[in-house]
């Protein structure tokens, strides 16, 4: 006997999520001791001093149990984005209530909506309550609106559309999202995974949609712009019925105090936000300009990262970079073989990383 064969059918196809390999496991395997890690989209700054303060403080209380409605965190919200409180749904990262999304409104039966080359937790969401994931083609390498409301069937239930996308770091002007969610039937509900919207600046406020969309749920988190990955936090913004759906199989604990804690810190830090803003876009520019001296094309990026043609077997100059000690992303697994996700990092990693990659791509001349 099997145990997959006692797993609920969809458990037993999938395949876990492989995360950016950790610096330890490197230093483990490889015996690498100066390494970097750029796989993972992840702050480069470190938490701001506002949270690390408010990480402090809290964690005199440990002992206790997490407030498990998140009132602090959700009242915060609530002021920044002028929503009610019930409107919030707080979760383990913006990965959790992306899943919760799926357990609340998909079973067997069901379809949810993803394109090709987006996020890999939706398809393993949805395989996760048995429902059949349906990938729409690309267009330049990010979302195509047309060919994603063409295959709403009527056991559509979710739409999940990442802005900008993850990993090819692709962009949909609101205008157009509006236009396709006019267009979306009011049954089939539409995520908009917005976790890297902070590292964009003067974009229109796609949360002020939600009064004239009822089926429309925005997900963000705290990993990226606001340097709190390892706290693991994240929310959605929603209608209050769709919102407490959620809550209702919403673990009673999912959002710790820490991290509760230094996402209230976070929010009101508008200054580290802006200092992450600006490092990311000059840590583009070098990457984009080091990309181009080496021959390489890209994909232009709106993310905290770079995904780089390196016109050969990706996988083979990822493994090759490891013993350089320089950690990136290959990304095979979402349809793109010959590319590499680099996150943007200090300046001296940036360049360190394409020092590297001139060094492995230099060996397979």
């Amino acid at each position: 006997m099997s145990f997959c064969d006692l797993a609920v059918s969809g458990v037993a196809e999938l395949q876990p999520y492989v995360p950016g390999k950790p610096i330890e496991e490197l230093q483990r395997q490889y015996g690498v001791r100066d390494v970097i890690k750029l796989a993972s989209n992840e702050n480069p700054l470190g938490p701001s001093k506002a949270a690390l303060a408010a990480i402090a403080q809290a964690s005199k209380d440990i002992t206790r149990y997490p407030d498990g409605n998140g009132y602090g965190l959700k009242m915060a919200l609530a002021e920044k984005f002028q929503l009610a409180p019930e409107q919030i749904t707080l979760g383990n990262g913006s990965n959790d209530v992306l899943e919760l999304m799926a357990r609340a409104f998909a079973s067997n039966g069901d379809e949810i909506i993803f394109s090709e080359h987006a996020f890999a937790v939706y398809p393993i969401a949805a395989k996760a309550v048995g429902a059949k994931g349906v990938t729409t083609p690309a267009k330049d390498y990010g979302h195509d609106l047309d060919a994603m409301l063409k295959a709403i069937t009527s056991r559509t239930k979710l739409i999940f559309i990442a802005n900008p996308n993850n990993p090819t770091g692709t962009w949909l002007e609101p205008a157009l999202i509006r236009h396709f969610l006019e267009k979306v039937p009011e049954k089939v509900l539409v995520v908009l995974d917005e976790a890297y919207i902070e590292y964009l600046e003067q974009v229109e406020n796609t949360v002020a949609w939600l009064k004239d969309f009822h089926n429309l749920v925005i997900t963000r988190t705290f990993s990226k712009a606001y340097g709190l990955a390892g706290l693991r936090i994240g929310y959605a913004l929603s209608h209050p019925e769709v919102a407490d759906l959620m809550n209702r199989i919403r673990q009673p604990f999912n959002a710790n105090s820490l991290a509760q804690a230094a996402a209230v810190a976070a929010l009101g830090d508008q200054a580290y936000l802006q200092q992450a803003r600006e490092l990311n876009q000059a840590g583009m520019k070098q990457l984009i300009a080091g990309a181009e001296g080496l021959g390489l094309k890209y994909i232009p990026s709106n993310g905290n990262f770079l995904t780089i043609n390196v016109h050969t077997n990706a996988g083979e100059v990822y493994d090759d970079l490891l013993y350089e000690g320089v950690i990136v992303r290959p990304v095979a697994n979402y349809g793109l073989p010959q590319h590499l996700r680099v996150s943007i990092g200090l300046p001296e990693e940036n360049q360190r990383f394409l020092d590297a990659l001139a060094t492995v791509l230099g060996r397979k001349k």
